[in-house]
């Protein structure tokens, strides 16, 4: 690979952890690039081009998902879990609820008449991802993505307007519904959340056209995978760490992009993927990006080790 780009998440996920002296030499002797805009959508539309322009997550995975979102626009209408509040609620968790295959189904099967007769029917090619099929020419109002919303009040990020009136009131029945589901009794009793609420978010219809500046992607999330696929890039499951993406990715020409999002130990990313990839610079790697989801970023060479006369640098820069 002549490139490595490791998108990472927001530093602020790694305060109060010690920062490792290999990688505040790195940053110290490495060029800090210029801050781009905040937020997981904002840090993969860095790498990644959509026409037209919009960011239609749900097509995308459907499409990677099922293979049959072409003929019509799609909505995500993924399991929740929401705490009730004084007068509000708080989502708690979107998606990743460890549901089995039967288990979405069993939820679905009391929602199909209620999104059937909205003219939206509903499905779940897999456990976490659940799909809203809807008309290619649907006017959907703005939808919060569930990054932005999870601990606020839900209040706080439902669709607005005369437009949102509909897919407020279809959220408050399909709430109903599993609320008093029964397989969420079984779900508490076996010390896991209860689904007990949707979010709508992702609308749209596949792109055109999507462009990848990576020619090879490694990740564990459908959406950039989703992206990659449709761009013809080649898009792998993560590697456990930089030795073994070495052995897969080494014959890849061009910019290899690796999704470390998920991160959450600063000493472990060090141990597994920064110090191996600072050692292989110059040698199967020409440079190595650090991409924060907070919009830092660095840009690592071999020739910067030489920079011996700058002190280390912190993450906050």
């Amino acid at each position: 690979m002549s490139a490595l780009t490791l998108l990472l998440p927001p530093r602020s996920r790694f305060d109060g952890q010690p920062l490792p002296a290999g990688l505040g030499k790195a940053l110290g002797r490495g060029d800090r690039l210029p801050d781009g805009q905040g937020g997981w959508r904002a840090q993969l539309q860095r790498h990644i081009g959509v026409l037209p322009r919009g960011w239609p997550v749900a097509a995308v995975t459907r499409q990677l998902d099922a293979g049959d979102a072409a003929l019509n626009a799609w909505l995500r209408a993924d399991p929740a879990h929401v705490r009730a509040d004084i007068g509000t609620g708080r989502m708690l968790a979107c998606g990743d609820l460890d549901l089995s295959l039967e288990e979405a189904q069993d939820f679905l099967r009391p929602l199909m008449p209620l999104f059937g007769d909205a003219g939206y029917p509903i499905s779940a090619p897999v456990p976490d991802r659940w799909y809203l099929m809807l008309p290619r020419e649907a006017r959907l109002p703005p939808f919060a993505e569930p990054e932005d919303v999870l601990g606020d009040d839900l209040c706080d990020h439902l669709p607005a307007g005369d437009g949102g009136r509909r897919w407020r009131a279809l959220l408050n029945e399909a709430q109903v519904i599993l609320h008093n589901h029964p397989r969420n009794a079984g779900r508490v009793a076996a010390g896991k959340l209860p689904v007990n609420s949707l979010w709508f978010w992702g609308g749209g219809v596949l792109p055109d056209h999507v462009e990848l500046a990576a020619t090879a992607v490694f990740t564990r999330e459908a959406q950039l995978a989703g992206f990659a696929r449709l761009a013809g890039v080649r898009a792998a499951a993560l590697p456990a760490a930089f030795a073994a993406l070495a052995d897969v990715a080494g014959d890849v020409a061009g910019e290899v992009l690796v999704d470390l999002r998920g991160q959450r130990d600063l000493a472990a990313l060090e141990r597994d993927w920064l110090a191996p990839a600072q050692r292989a610079l110059g040698k199967a790697v020409s440079e190595l990006v650090l991409d924060f989801a907070d919009g830092a970023a660095w840009r690592l060479t071999g020739g910067q080790r030489w920079r011996i006369w700058r002190r280390p640098a912190t993450l906050a820069g």
